[in-house]
């Protein structure tokens, strides 16, 4: 069995979520498709036969028209003078998995057409995130006149102005929240703006590059094929960033999966490849794969490595440069399970941890780049807001995660007289402080949670879309199922729940901590089931009571045999 050196409560809120009974009728009737299915599509705001045929089959007509976004004229305008004046062009990106992908494609897309292009990404330890002062001076010193900043930029007001003295244009595509004053960039792309009417506001860095490309490709007459290759980026970068699966990121989400398990990109198929991910590929799946050796690179290394991985075209080469990246992922991971097992401790060894309600860290010696990871692994394990703190260079850097809907980015507003930097949104954050204010800052965060969150919030719920019957699963229920992907945030995949069955007595572990189980109910098809992380409700089901289960269906593919399979997520 795994060490738990905390044991949070088992208890799990499961929330029976209501569908309009009159319109799922209707949708039943008109599409002739199962009940549940219906249940859950107006569950997803569909409430007509046209929504639910959109929403079933993703188009890409149905994409948005990228000039309905502010600044997109002015944008597509300069990089095309830039081009036709032989100008150099430098794509700027962060650090992380949403800056990387925004490179790699602005990057392989544009060279396509122009030679004169470079790329930039800033050293997490040396610069910190954003446009740095460092990038600035790279481009000048190297005449780059246009810097394309992807996935940051839109709260670097003195940034930009240095550029602007440098006689450098900076086009910026962002997703992060705008401040009151926009900086002074040639072009600001960002759909939360509060004076761009784009229909569309929840895209990803990446999803706002790929709107600039479209929008370049629309207006020159270029090849749309080519433009649409490069959605398997986009596909990594709403999956990485938690971006809401819903409206124009479902279909940009839709068709990147579609090149991904084509494996074109050879350096998308090298890590996939040495993961053995044989399968056709979901969504969520590539983060577990992609994603974390993406992100490792920007956390110990250099996120350069990645981008080079990602625009190489040599098969083989990409092999060698997805190796080294997968062994980085391993001591990433080494790094990763120290510092949250000295978390844990800290936080155990902690007399009020159970009656805060939030969790601050800080210690000056963990590494910069794996503290995001910790917190997210402390807030899914406590399931309360965490801030994991580490000293760089003389300042104290944090990252924070959130849960249950409670506002973080709006909880750091409150304590920014303490801060010298803060961005992020809802449920992710990162800043840094000078090492005086630390005790200050800590006490003030821990007072406005305290006054802000609400008892629920700390509660970690389970949305439960239908409660159905053993005999109710089937392979073509389960392709509607499938029809309903990508899923992810604002779209997850579809949770039910089966009352009073047992378990056959055919149970166990799978690994050291994973719950193998087979559930039957009477007069019904027995089916079966593995709780990943469930070990400590073998001694429940072995007393043979009766109990309710909350899981997501999955199919097991083994040796051609599809087999469904109950991914438990709670029992009762």
């Amino acid at each position: 069995m795994s060490e738990s050196l905390i044991i949070s409560p088992n208890f799990k809120e499961w929330l029976f979520m209501q569908a309009d009974d009159s319109i799922v009728n209707t949708l039943h009737d008109e599409l002739n498709l199962p009940i549940t299915i219906c249940k859950i599509l107006v569950l997803r705001g569909i409430k007509s036969k046209e929504d639910a045929e959109r929403f079933l089959n993703p188009s890409l007509d149905n994409l948005h028209n990228p000039f309905l976004m502010k600044d997109m004229d002015k944008a597509v305008l300069r990089i095309h003078q830039s081009i036709q004046a032989g100008e150099k062009i430098l794509i700027y990106g962060d650090y992380d998995v949403d800056g990387i992908t925004s490179v790699a494609m602005l990057y392989t897309f544009f060279k396509k057409y122009y030679n004169n292009i470079g790329y930039y990404t800033p050293d997490r330890n040396k610069e910190g995130c954003g446009i740095s002062n460092d990038g600035i001076d790279y481009a000048s010193d190297n005449s780059y006149t246009l810097m394309i900043a992807l996935d940051c930029g839109i709260k670097e007001h003195s940034k930009i102005n240095y550029a602007k003295e440098k006689n450098i244009d900076i086009i910026i595509c962002d997703h992060h929240l705008p401040g009151e004053i926009l900086p002074n960039a040639l072009a600001v792309l960002n759909p939360k703006r509060a004076d761009c009417n784009y229909p569309y506001k929840e895209l990803s860095g990446c999803g706002v590059g790929f709107k600039l490309i479209q929008g370049y490709t629309e207006k020159y007459h270029l090849d749309k094929e080519f433009l649409y290759s490069q959605l398997d980026f986009t596909a990594v970068s709403i999956a990485a960033d938690t971006v809401p699966l819903t409206g124009e990121n479902r279909i940009l989400a839709h068709f990147g999966m579609k090149y991904i398990n084509k494996r074109s990109r050879p350096g998308f198929k090298a890590i996939l490849d040495i993961v053995k991910a044989k399968r056709k590929l979901e969504l969520m799946d590539l983060v577990f794969t992609i994603s974390p050796r993406i992100n490792a690179t920007g956390r110990i290394l250099h996120a350069s490595y990645a981008v080079e991985l990602l625009i190489e075209s040599n098969n083989k080469e990409a092999n060698k440069k997805a190796q080294f990246i997968h062994e980085n992922n391993y001591a990433r991971q080494l790094l990763d399970k120290d510092i949250t097992k000295s978390a844990l401790n800290l936080i155990q060894e902690d007399d009020s941890f159970e009656d805060k309600k939030a969790i601050v860290i800080f210690q000056e010696n963990w590494h910069q780049g794996i503290i995001a990871i910790v917190a997210s692994r402390i807030v899914d394990q406590l399931h309360k807001p965490a801030l994991i703190l580490t000293e760089s260079n003389g300042i104290v850097i944090g990252s924070g995660r959130s849960t249950g809907g409670f506002d973080l980015y709006e909880a750091l507003t409150s304590c920014s007289e303490y801060l010298t930097q803060f961005g992020g949104h809802k449920y992710a954050a990162g800043f840094s402080m000078e090492k005086v204010h630390v005790q200050d800052f800590i006490k003030k965060f821990e007072q406005v949670v305290e006054d802000n969150i609400q008892s629920e919030q700390l509660v970690q719920k389970i949305e439960v879309d239908d409660i159905i019957e053993l005999d109710d699963i089937s392979l073509d229920f389960y392709e509607w199922i499938k029809k309903m992907a990508p899923f992810g945030s604002g779209n997850h995949k579809p949770t039910f729940v089966t009352k009073d069955v047992r378990d056959t007595g055919n149970n166990g572990f799978v690994g050291n901590s994973h719950l193998k189980l087979h559930v039957a109910k009477t007069g019904q098809t027995s089916k079966p089931g593995i709780g990943y992380n469930m070990w400590d409700y073998i001694p429940f089901l072995r007393s043979k009571s009766k109990f309710d289960i909350c899981y997501q269906l999955y199919i097991n593919d083994w040796n051609g045999h599809q087999n469904i399979e109950l991914r438990v997520k709670d029992l009762k």
